[in-house]
């Protein structure tokens, strides 16, 4: 009989919670689900936005899917496009607004012609671009602590830029090598991170955290290089192809659109490759949430 009775509670608990649940908003839901598990494990998340030249739009798609879920990001780091999008980020500037600098952009707005013999080109406006928007800041002083990957031309080495001048920083990490000319930061000529590491997992498990989503937009072409850059650029990625592959194992969340059909020089993709990249992250990341 009690027995009987206590089924009977539970069943008419469980009916009266029916209607809530059928008109839950389930973003909120996973919101709460994802601030639950960041508490109860103690959790540090930390975000690695690879390097993929245009292809990095997609990172704002994944931007907008983190902030659906509620999901408090500790860490940030970024190769590459991946550095331009996260000193945005990492200084208070969400995925709406990002998307809103980059939607009239085209290559003249982020370089212009170089005086150095080791570029064409100068990636000095992107810089700029990032000062007006975020102000004059070095990477310590972010809301969130974040730091860029990028390749010392002479030796060869990686270096992560956790300290300095953000948009400095930035600039040197998508300073793509023969195309921009290299970017001098403590007496070191710097260029693009995508040669040593694509995928920036590592500075994230230095600075303390213990769960890694990371981006990575390495997808395999379909089309025909059309010129110097996209040579250039799928030649980078033929080179780290395998090194991300083992790099990515160390993440618990690897978010990875399909960006074949898309090419890594036209901007005017941007939108199309927002929401892809918010229509995986949504995906990957709903399926944490049990």
């Amino acid at each position: 009989m009690k027995a009987a009775i206590r089924f009977f509670a539970m069943f008419m608990i469980l009916m009266n919670m029916l209607p809530a649940i059928n008109g839950r908003d389930y973003r909120s839901e996973w919101s709460l689900s994802w601030e639950e598990f960041s508490a109860k494990e103690g959790k540090k998340i930390g975000l690695a936005l690879g390097g993929g030249a245009v292809l990095g739009a997609a990172h704002i798609g994944v931007l907008k899917a983190i902030e659906a879920f509620g999901i408090s990001v500790d860490y940030i780091a970024g190769t590459s496009i991946g550095a331009f999008v996260s000193a945005f980020y990492a200084n208070g500037k969400h995925w709406d607004e990002i998307e809103s600098y980059t939607e009239d952009l085209d290559w003249l707005d982020l370089s212009g012609i170089s005086f150095s013999h080791l570029g064409l080109l100068s990636n000095k406006k992107m810089g700029k671009l990032i000062t007006e928007k975020i102000g004059d800041i070095d990477l310590e002083d972010s809301e969130i602590p974040v730091a860029m990957i990028t390749t010392d031309i002479v030796s060869g080495e990686k270096v992560v830029l956790k300290k300095g001048n953000i948009a400095r920083a930035a600039m040197a990490s998508t300073c793509i090598p023969g195309v921009f000319a290299p970017v001098e930061i403590d007496g070191r000529l710097l260029v693009d991170g995508g040669m040593v590491e694509s995928v920036p997992i590592s500075p994230l498990k230095e600075m303390g955290a213990d769960f890694i989503i990371a981006v990575d937009l390495n997808s395999e072409s379909s089309s025909t290089p059309e010129n110097l850059v996209e040579v250039l650029l799928r030649s980078f990625h033929i080179m780290s192809e395998t090194a991300t592959k083992f790099q990515i194992m160390d993440a618990d969340i690897v978010i990875a659109p399909d960006l074949s059909e898309f090419n890594v020089v036209d901007i005017d993709q941007s939108p199309a490759l927002v929401e892809k990249g918010y229509a995986e992250a949504m995906k990957a990341l709903k399926n944490v949430v049990k």
